[in-house]
Parts: C-alpha cells; structure tokens; sequence
C-alpha cells in the first residue's frame, strides 16, 4: 500500500489563509473567524493556534518568509555557476526570482505589502518583520561582497531598492500591466551591478 505524502499542517493552513486574506481583503479583512472559514477549519481554529491579533499577524509574517525562500532557493542562485564569475551568477539569481514573484507570487507580493505597512504601526511587529526580512539580506550581503564589492552594506542597500521599487511598480505601482521579461530584469540587474561595481 502506497504511502500518502502528509498535507499541510493545520498551522500553515491558518498562515495560508491568513496571507490570502491579506492580498484579496486588506488588513481589515484578516480576523479570526474569517481564516477559519478560509481554511476550511472548525470557529475557534485560528484562536486557539494565534490567540491575539498579533501572534496571528506574526504567524503570517512568518509563513511569508518561508514562502519566500520557496520561490527561488540557494542552490538556484549561486555566486558561480557552470564557469561564469559571481556577477553572472547573482544577475540571474536576481533576475529570475524577481520575474518568479511577478508571474507567479503576486499575492504574496501584495500580502508583504500590507504587513510591512501595519508594521510601521505596530512596534513589537516591526521587529518581527526586520528579523525575518534579515534572512534575505544576510545571504544578499555575502553573494554582493562574493562579486566584487567594496562597500556591501551600501550595495545591498541599493539592491534591495531595486527590487523592491521593480516588484512594487509591477504589482500595485502605474506598471501593473507591464510584467518585464526574464532577459528585461537580467539587463536591469546587470546595468545596476555594472555601476556599483564599475565595470
């Protein structure tokens, strides 16, 4: 007899439902008793696994992170790869999990996109959020210095801003209706690291 693969747990249920609600609803679309529903799980579910507003939002923030990591993983974005020197290396990696997001993550985009503005309200949040947004800076910090850089802190900085203006501008920004192709964001990337690292 076959051996069936477990499905979610009933944890990441509640942290799906709940960043689903975040991109179709907004922040005040996300309660209690409408992530049970959304989840498909007994009134009560979501308050007995998060029982305050906030360790619900945290739970969120948190399922996002590891959502996040899902959609382009280490070994999809080295510092070399099949011969090419560590810009090459970090233009694709760059390159391809940003055109991921946009034509396959948009609604963890705009769920990001509302916690990291209830965030700036909500100070035991804010800290949450930067500690799981350090995940992503951390390895960023090693692949930029890997490359070439001088000043990674600097170079980081100014990577992460890309990103994030390129992500928001085709999600939710006046370039909603222009998802840039695979080799558009290798050029932007490419264009970029040539300034920071003069070549």
């Amino acid at each position: 007899m076959p051996v069936r693969s477990p499905g979610p747990s009933r944890a990441d249920l509640i942290a799906d439902a709940a960043l689903l609600l975040l991109a179709e609803r907004g922040m005040r679309g996300l309660t209690h008793r409408a992530v049970d529903e959304t989840a498909g799980l007994p009134q009560g579910s979501t308050s007995n696994h998060a029982r305050t507003r906030q360790a619900l939002l945290e739970t969120a923030v948190r399922r996002l992170a590891e959502r996040e990591a899902q959609v382009l993983t280490p070994d999809e974005m080295p510092a070399a790869q099949d011969g090419r020197d560590g810009v090459d290396g970090l233009v694709d990696g760059l390159a391809l999990a940003l055109h991921r997001y946009l034509t396959g993550h948009r609604d963890l985009l705009v769920a990001r996109y509302e916690l990291a503005l209830e965030a700036t309200r909500r100070p035991g949040l804010r800290e949450f959020y930067d500690a799981a947004g350090k995940r992503f800076r951390d390895p960023l910090t090693v692949l930029i210095t890997e490359a070439g850089s001088r000043d990674p802190a600097r170079h980081v900085l100014s990577l992460v801003a890309f990103c994030d203006g390129m992500l928001f501008s085709c999600v939710a920004g006046s370039f909603h209706t222009a998802v840039p192709t695979l080799d558009e964001l290798r050029k932007g990337f490419r264009e970029l690291m040539s300034g920071m690292l003069r070549r």
